[in-house]
């Protein structure tokens, strides 16, 4: 039995094609008990062929129809996964304090505005270097925005991309900005997000690396949420077995629920 799943996509997110009354039926389903939606908004995404941006005054209208009719059988949160950029924090802010989201999660897709689906961010750039500036700009980003998410996503999303031969790199070059990450996060009161999606990917492991979970825990670090980055209802708590039983080996008593960006601690299944 899963609890929940706190990163979900819908027809709203332009990468996306289900509907979000498909991703509540499959929810329901599974027997879940929360949903949350966090559907993509990334202000100034370099592909213009996917410019994530969403109308919330629709988006909401739709999202509290989907909450009444399915009240009796779920809960239903209402979320955003904002991609954070320095240049757009104006249009961050103004969304997040316009509308009542329950969860946000603060993601970085991009940085130094290229895209890193295309090989732009790559070039030049030896397999360490690309990863160092990403969590140089994970850094940047999760200092710029601390109130303005709730947990950071895929926190070496990195590793899907740059067509190196091997992504089993050696987590110990990156020791250092990684604990600073980690230890601005939890200074802050914010969390990370355990993600399943990594196996769609052939990583063979979730989002972060364990290496990463372990240095979250010995650093004090608590708030931690399960997602599946679904963007179809077949996806909604992949390998979430798997998950579940790699945040007890590193020593995680729960996960988190949220309300109005408030989280509670619920026991792992």
């Amino acid at each position: 039995m899963y609890f929940s799943d706190y990163h979900v996509h819908t027809n709203f997110s332009d990468d996306c094609s289900e509907t979000m009354e498909t991703m509540v039926k499959k929810a329901i389903e599974l027997g879940l008990r929360e949903l949350a939606f966090t559907d993509h908004v990334d202000f100034d995404y370099p592909d213009p062929n996917f410019p994530f941006l969403i109308d919330y005054d629709r988006y909401t209208e739709e999202f509290n129809a989907m909450k009444e009719r399915y009240k009796d059988s779920i809960e239903l949160l209402l979320g955003v996964e904002i991609g954070m950029q320095p240049h757009v924090y104006s249009d961050i802010e103004a969304l997040v304090s316009k509308y009542p989201f329950d969860f946000i999660i603060g993601s970085v897709h991009a940085a130094d505005r290229m895209d890193f689906c295309s090989p732009d961010f790559f070039i030049g750039k030896t397999q360490y270097e690309a990863y160092m500036r990403y969590f140089e700009n994970v850094l940047e980003n999760v200092k710029l925005y601390s109130a303005m998410f709730d947990v950071l996503g895929h926190k070496d999303l990195i590793v899907r991309y740059g067509g190196f031969d091997s992504t089993d790199v050696d987590w110990l070059y990156f020791d250092e900005i990684i604990d600073e990450i980690l230890k601005v996060l939890i200074k802050n009161g914010r969390g990370i997000e355990l993600n399943t999606s990594g196996f769609r990917y052939g990583l063979e492991r979730p989002h972060p690396h364990p290496y990463i979970l372990e240095r979250y825990k010995s650093l004090g670090g608590e708030i931690i949420t399960l997602g599946s980055d679904a963007h179809t209802a077949g996806h909604i708590c992949a390998d979430f077995d798997f998950a579940y039983s790699m945040l007890r080996e590193y020593g995680f008593k729960s996960i988190c629920s949220f309300r109005s960006r408030k989280h509670s601690f619920i026991e792992i299944p």
